[in-house]
């Protein structure tokens, strides 16, 4: 008799939870290959030496925490590369990081970034339009932020919504020098005693564009430094899931109540344009198996002035001319090159319809799933 013995399921992911802990500790007892994004908001490393003061002598409320006091560089390399090796064992294969910091830290963190095998994709300048102004005169105001994005290695196959950050953009496509506010107003968290509930709270509108850039609704996101839950903010009204690690209390407390007050937006207002690349490709001979198209059917230039016939095969031929869509129709026009699914038409019940709305219709057919 042989005995069977159940294998064990792998734990699952505490998801939409802030989890209370040692941020490596925490990652490293996650499943592997668990989390589609990562954004990192680690310590800064200030090294602040004295007090700050404006002119009028009244105090800056400047970042001087403990979770941002390191006893050396080499006591915050260890830590940066602990963190990065951890994170990096969550990315499913796919997946990809983006890491924010000032100048303290943010060229250390880009080596360590290298060194653990993650693959740089682009630094992104957050430009301040209202940033402190320098008080000492001694330096230039500091107006910047650097965010790292980088895939788990190179070659990973990466979300990108190009279009979508395009769109965001007025048409124009993305630059990766992005200016927006500091968190201010209303949107500037406080504690009980009226004060700021994190000194680096960042806005809603930097997550919203990395989101909507770089994921999916349904995709994980993990916050290890997740302060005041800006990053679960967002991502809940964006419809991804989130994990948030805090060891701070207070700030723990204050990002529960943030998130129990945010509600998702609805389906159709998740939806983002996306690249023709990224969408299910579909061959021409797809349409004739399938009958939307006949063999001997002609089809027509939108311009009316040349006609090609559909073989069985998928191709077209025009007087000795025999080839695919785009062929036919780059050498009838002269052309390097031609779509052929925006170049052809065919009639039907008299009217000309190009063969696009063909393909659009199988997409739309693929892309449809039960409730």
């Amino acid at each position: 008799m042989t005995t069977m013995t159940k294998a064990k399921s792998a734990p699952a992911l505490p998801l939409n939870t802030i989890i209370a802990g040692d941020c490596i500790e925490v990652m490293n007892s996650l499943p592997e290959a668990s989390v589609d994004l990562i954004f990192a908001d680690p310590p800064y490393n200030l090294q602040l030496k004295g007090d700050l003061h404006r002119p009028d002598n009244s105090q800056v409320d400047a970042v001087d925490d403990a979770w941002d006091q390191f006893a050396s560089f080499a006591a915050y390399d260890k830590f940066t590369h602990d963190w990065l090796k951890a994170a990096r064992r969550l990315l499913k294969p796919h997946g990809a990081i983006w890491v924010i910091g000032s100048y303290h830290n943010i060229f250390r963190v880009g080596a360590a970034l290298q060194d653990a095998g993650y693959w740089i994709l682009n630094d992104v300048i957050w430009r301040k339009s209202n940033p402190m102004p320098n008080f000492r005169g001694k330096r230039l105001t500091n107006a910047h932020e650097t965010m790292i994005w980088a895939s788990k290695s190179e070659g990973a196959k990466y979300t990108f919504n190009y279009e979508a950050l395009k769109s965001l953009n007025d048409g124009v496509q993305m630059r990766s020098d992005w200016v927006l506010p500091l968190c201010t107003g209303h949107e500037r968290l406080k504690d009980d005693k009226g004060d700021k509930a994190h000194p680096t709270q960042k806005p809603e509108s930097l997550l919203h564009r990395v989101l909507v850039g770089s994921t999916n609704p349904g995709d994980v996101i993990l916050d290890p430094f997740f302060g005041t839950g800006t990053t679960g903010a967002v991502a809940k009204m964006l419809g991804r899931d989130y994990i948030g690690i805090e060891r701070e209390a207070a700030y723990r407390v204050v990002a529960e109540k943030r998130l129990a007050s945010i509600r998702k937006f609805d389906r159709d207002a998740l939806q983002v344009s996306t690249s023709k690349r990224a969408e299910p490709r579909v061959p021409f001979g797809q349409l004739i198996e399938r009958g939307m198209l006949r063999p001997g059917e002609m089809l027509t230039s939108m311009n009316g002035k040349c006609a090609a016939k559909v073989r069985a095969d998928g191709t077209l031929v025009a007087d000795s001319i025999k080839g695919s869509i785009h062929q036919v129709g780059a050498h009838l026009e002269g052309a390097p090159s031609c779509n052929g699914w925006t170049y052809w038409c065919f009639k039907r019940e008299g009217k000309v319809v190009p063969i696009d709305v063909l393909r659009q219709q199988i997409r739309s057919e693929m892309e449809e799933r039960p409730n």
